[in-house]
């Protein structure tokens, strides 16, 4: 796994509970990865450890357009199916 390092300054600057930093910092480097299509739906959803359907939510409060690749509409479609 890699690992990305973060300034301690930086760190503890973040303006959100101690225990919730890690996963506001990779919810936010996932949906900002995502917008600027630099990772999938799917790989965002990952790294941000969200369900499909609350990364999608999270993506549609924040008013981020949904880029689809044919790989992407073949997993939605597949799950509208289940």
């Amino acid at each position: 796994m890699a690992e990305i390092e973060i300034d301690d300054e930086v760190y503890d600057a973040l303006n959100v509970p101690e225990a919730e930093r890690e996963a506001t910092v990779k919810t936010e480097l996932a949906v900002s990865l995502y917008d600027r299509g630099v990772l999938s739906v799917g790989k965002a959803r990952a790294l941000a450890d969200r369900s499909k359907r609350e990364f999608h939510q999270l993506l549609g409060e924040r008013r981020v357009e949904r880029h689809y690749t044919g790989e992407e509409l073949d997993e939605d479609a597949e799950y509208a199916r289940d």
